[in-house]
């Protein structure tokens, strides 16, 4: 065994802090594979590939942060792959729908709305003028600006990745707004009725309660309790084709995630539903990706019970209120 791998992960953790890369390696050893986990639960094999390394980057670049009477090592670590993914889902979920318009119709009956050539440079120049501004503030007002906003943390989040007391990162925040608007002056009121918090990635809450859902979605998927059921193809599907739900006992939420599914059929799209007794309700309509995956979650009271059942179906474009087009997966209790 390697020097140091019987350490304590709070005294690897020093060791990292110190700049040592083999201890990094031992804490990757050790939490590595619980972190992947975690991302897999509703993400694809690639993007929990990556968030595992984004993880670990994290430790090693804020190792020195950690303090071990506020959590453990494991907490710690498990908190900021907590925080990626959920960054990772709020980033796709803003990913546009694209419609096929091979003959160019739906473009042109779309409304131009470029702003003309003065608005277009006016608009430049507040741009640039609040890039400089942000770039200006002291480094821990500019850091702590850039996590709340333009990485849409909450003050709890910001304050777990840059190690701090909840108080010290909510007086970083308000204290960087301040000196932005001191700085800005008239220009500062201009900018936010314009919206360029928004053009340039930061933006207040605007869709918080999708972070949220998320957020209970992951913390239903890891939680001990939580069920994971198979659903497998029916005759005529692909054997590789399959879906899992994930839901707990008691709580209205659940996930599904689709794997190697088949495109669907031109104008039909894939929904899932879950029936109890003699009643099904609808999980939603995916569109899986090139690679035949997609994700979703769904809220409702019914699902605080487990399923008799669990299906996927081909259906219109738009949904179906009931079951009725061909069954692609499937589960039964």
């Amino acid at each position: 065994m390697p020097p140091g791998a019987h350490a304590s992960d709070a005294e690897l953790m020093r060791q990292v802090a110190g700049g040592s890369e083999e201890a990094l390696g031992l804490l990757h050893r050790r939490f590595a594979r619980l972190v992947f986990g975690l991302a897999i639960q509703t993400l694809d094999r690639a993007a929990a590939e990556d968030i595992a390394q984004e993880v670990f980057l994290s430790v090693w670049r804020n190792a020195a942060t950690f303090d071990p009477e506020r959590g453990s090592v494991r907490a710690w670590i498990l908190q900021i792959a907590h925080f990626r993914i959920l960054n990772e889902l709020r980033r796709r979920s803003r990913q546009p729908a694209i419609e096929p318009d091979p003959t160019g119709h739906v473009l042109a009956s779309l409304p131009a709305r470029d702003p003309g050539p003065a608005e277009a440079a006016a608009e430049e120049h507040l741009r640039g003028t609040l890039h400089s501004a942000v770039d200006e503030l002291p480094p821990p007002q500019r850091e702590a600006i850039r996590l709340a906003f333009l990485d849409d943390l909450t003050h709890d989040q910001v304050a777990a990745e840059l190690g701090l007391p909840l108080g010290t990162a909510k007086t970083r925040i308000r204290t960087g707004l301040q000196k932005l608007r001191d700085r800005l002056g008239p220009r500062w009121a201009a900018l936010v009725a314009l919206g360029f918090f928004v053009a340039l990635g930061i933006r207040y809450r605007s869709e918080h309660a999708t972070l949220e859902r998320y957020d209970r979605a992951l913390s239903m998927v890891t939680a001990s309790d939580s069920v994971n059921l198979r659903l497998g193809p029916v005759p005529g599907t692909p054997e590789e084709t399959h879906a899992r739900y994930r839901g707990r006992p008691a709580v209205g939420i659940a996930v599904v995630t689709f794997s190697k599914f088949p495109p669907a059929p031109r104008g039909r799209t894939y929904q899932a539903w879950a029936r109890h007794g003699a009643t099904w309700t609808s999980l939603g309509t995916v569109r899986p990706d090139a690679e035949g995956s997609a994700r979703l979650i769904a809220e409702s009271p019914a699902l605080a019970a487990l399923p008799d059942a669990l299906e996927v179906t081909v259906e219109p474009r738009g949904g179906s209120a009931q079951p009725s087009g061909p069954v692609v997966v499937a589960w039964t209790r």
